[in-house]
């Protein structure tokens, strides 16, 4: 009979129910996973109750199971940032493979907790702390261990995702589509984390460390903005340009070794990958040497696509298989990250202008003095002396455009400048 793995669940909110749920049935699944007795569960209230087929014993003391000498796994997915610290510390130090789904944890941390987890020669997995259900942390490390990675353009936040969606399908305003994704589950009641950009943020650093093999970048080097300027006439707007708006996580390697990182709302042509992915489904597209282009796909949230993804990493520790390459194993950063004023990319621009001759030329002059070239000029809904103005610019450097719209903001001849969003290369 094969040796039981004692397992410790730290939180039983949606993932670890779901995560008891699959350990608790494992007909046609991984013969191994009948091996694993949970042998305790952390939770913040005893008394709450739980609709659970089987229910292992809770304690609120989650230090008491994480050095529990008879628990070989701490499987951590309560969330939160500094508990959870100090709980997988102690579980490393006790000798205890580690598994989280902890992705503000690692963003902060990860770059101490794999260290010690290679020095106490203990597993640290984290499949489910980027993407959801997507296998995605073990090809990266693994399966494309054999690339060169140039660039990763990713969908990871799922309630951003839907939010999109819902204004760019069904007509709906910004707060209109928020307030349906809080009705579904798919936000939480303060969305800031996701409709700023923080979430995905975190998941960018993981990303970034593991495809191009360095420590865990700072959350600073990334560039983050949300999505919480976008109004519906820029999806509108878009979607007669032929694009989408999506909120991307950009990675890509420059031609000077520097890294440029950035995650904010991006125009997206209708002919590419991601334009497609809808709802609060995630996509990460790959691009690298000699595989070429490839694109994962799947749920990036929920219960049971979050526990999947756990215990695939419980399934390796199981097969006594090691784990790939952690950022404790890259030893050189990259030589810098490039700062935002640096990128070079198109934007689409909405402003208010006065509707009167020679208004648009001024604008143009404007563009022209800081040598921001205008792809075009549309004008749009004009309502009694004003009009809209669509601005798609040609590639300029971040700087340059901020340095006009300055201006612009400051000209009488503008009443209100509304957005500006970047706009994603074709091909």
């Amino acid at each position: 009979m094969a040796t039981p793995l004692r397992l410790a669940l730290i939180g039983l909110g949606t993932v670890g129910s779901g995560v008891l749920r699959i350990l608790h049935d494992t007909a046609g699944r991984d013969a191994r996973l009948g091996t694993v007795q949970v042998v305790g569960v952390a939770v913040r209230d005893l008394e709450r109750p739980r609709d659970l087929p089987v229910l292992p014993p809770l304690t609120d003391d989650p230090f008491s199971l994480v050095r529990d000498p008879e628990v070989d796994v701490v499987a951590e997915v309560m969330g939160g940032v500094d508990l959870p610290y100090r709980l997988l510390t102690a579980a490393l130090k006790a000798g205890k493979h580690v598994i989280t789904a902890n992705k503000a944890l690692l963003a902060r941390h990860g770059q101490e907790l794999f260290a010690l987890a290679r020095a106490q020669n203990r597993q640290l997995r984290y499949e489910a702390a980027v993407g959801g259900g997507i296998p995605l942390i073990q090809p990266l490390e693994q399966c494309l261990g054999a690339n060169r990675i140039h660039s990763v353009t990713a969908i990871i936040n799922g309630t951003t995702n839907y939010i999109l969606t819902q204004m760019a399908t069904r007509q709906m305003a910004y707060t209109q589509a928020l307030a349906e994704a809080q009705a579904l589950g798919y936000a939480e009641a303060d969305p800031a984390a996701d409709v700023e950009g923080a979430d995905a943020q975190e998941k960018l650093t993981i990303l970034a460390s593991i495809a191009f093999r360095i420590p865990l970048p700072p959350l600073e080097a990334i560039y983050r903005e949300g999505i919480t300027a976008i109004d519906l006439p820029d999806v509108i707007n878009a979607q007669q340009l032929g694009f989408g708006i999506k909120l991307l996580a950009l990675a890509e390697r420059c031609p000077d070794g520097r890294l440029d990182l950035r995650v904010h709302p991006t125009l997206v042509p209708v002919d590419h990958p991601l334009s497609r992915v809808d709802g609060a489904y995630n996509a990460v597209l790959i691009e690298a040497e000699p595989v070429g282009s490839i694109m994962f796909f799947g749920p990036g949230a929920g219960g049971g696509p979050t526990a999947s993804a756990v215990i695939s990493d419980l399934i390796n520790i199981l097969a006594d298989r090691p784990a790939g390459p952690t950022p404790a194993d890259f030893a050189q950063p990259p030589p810098g990250y490039l700062s935002i004023d640096e990128v070079q990319t198109r934007f689409y621009i909405r402003l208010r202008a006065l509707d009167r001759p020679g208004v648009v030329g001024h604008i143009g002059q404007i563009f022209g003095r800081h040598s921001v070239s205008l792809a075009s000029i549309v004008q749009k809904n004009p309502r009694g002396a004003a009009a809209e103005l669509v601005i798609i610019t040609h590639d300029v450097a971040e700087a340059r455009l901020r340095a006009a719209l300055a201006e612009l903001r400051a000209s009488s001849e503008v009443q209100d400048f509304c957005t500006a969003i970047r706009v994603l290369p074709e091909g």
